[in-house]
């Protein structure tokens, strides 16, 4: 039996500390609409600082914390604070991760295992820890970011480890999907394409931005907006009955 959905949500975004990020992008989008933010990032100033402007911004509650997906004693403790210091959590949104430009013949264990670790075993880290609590309030979203990447084996700016960690948060999710539904949780991915975020290789320039939208069928790269907007709907009441599907938002590259 399902609980309903609450009148004062409350979600995790992970990754919130860049600038000109997805994560920030999302969760200013989320507390502008009436959600509780729980920012989680390796820079935890930053993340406090988020957290204080949003409350003061949109007057929602807000809380950030430091810690490295990657640890998952530190996820624990993190989400163990966001939680006393939050409403009751209703959402994750794992956003935290990292690019990989190096070509496959290039590869060494120690970039393999870093992308992975970040990119996957972080997305786990912190889902694990949160449908826990999404179980027992018996209603929860879980949304995750894989890539376009992990569908057509790189081909934007990252390459091979990138692809398939962000192909096993597809699984993952799908898993989860699986596992949860019963308990009211509901568990998706993202696939963006080409995104305006420093994650590819830096700021892009006009003609960086112009050359990769050629390849799309909406002749632009994407905004971390796009992205923000797409997560919204995804762990929002209204997509209850959605689940275990992975989102396209890419301008059509995958489609092309």
């Amino acid at each position: 039996m399902t609980t309903s959905f609450p009148t004062s949500p409350t979600v995790v975004v992970t990754g919130a500390a860049s600038l000109r990020g997805i994560g920030r992008a999302t969760a200013t989008r989320l507390a502008e609409h009436g959600w509780n933010v729980g920012l989680l990032d390796l820079d935890g100033g930053a993340c406090a600082d988020l957290a204080a402007e949003l409350h003061d911004r949109f007057g929602v509650e807000a809380h950030g914390v430091g810690a490295d997906v990657v640890d998952r004693g530190a996820v624990q403790a993190a989400v163990d604070e966001l939680e006393a210091k939050l409403p009751p959590l209703t959402a994750l949104a794992n956003i935290a991760g990292v690019s990989s430009p190096v070509p496959y013949l290039e590869l060494d264990a120690d970039e393999w295992r870093r992308v992975m670790s970040i990119n996957l075993d972080g997305v786990h880290n912190v889902s694990q820890r949160v449908a826990q609590s999404l179980v027992r309030s018996g209603v929860g979203r879980i949304v995750s970011l894989s890539s376009v990447s992990a569908q057509r084996g790189g081909g934007t700016f990252s390459k091979t480890p990138y692809s398939v960690a962000k192909a096993g948060v597809i699984g993952l999710m799908r898993s989860l999907a699986r596992e949860l539904g019963e308990f009211g949780v509901t568990a998706n991915a993202i696939a963006p394409g080409p995104i305006d975020t420093d994650i590819m290789g830096g700021t892009l320039t006009d003609e960086r931005k112009e050359e990769l939208a050629e390849d799309l069928l909406i002749r632009r790269v994407g905004t971390p907006d796009d992205i923000g907007a797409a997560i919204e709907f995804l762990i929002g009441a209204d997509a209850g009955w959605i689940t275990g599907q992975t989102l396209n938002v890419d301008g059509g590259l995958y489609m092309h």
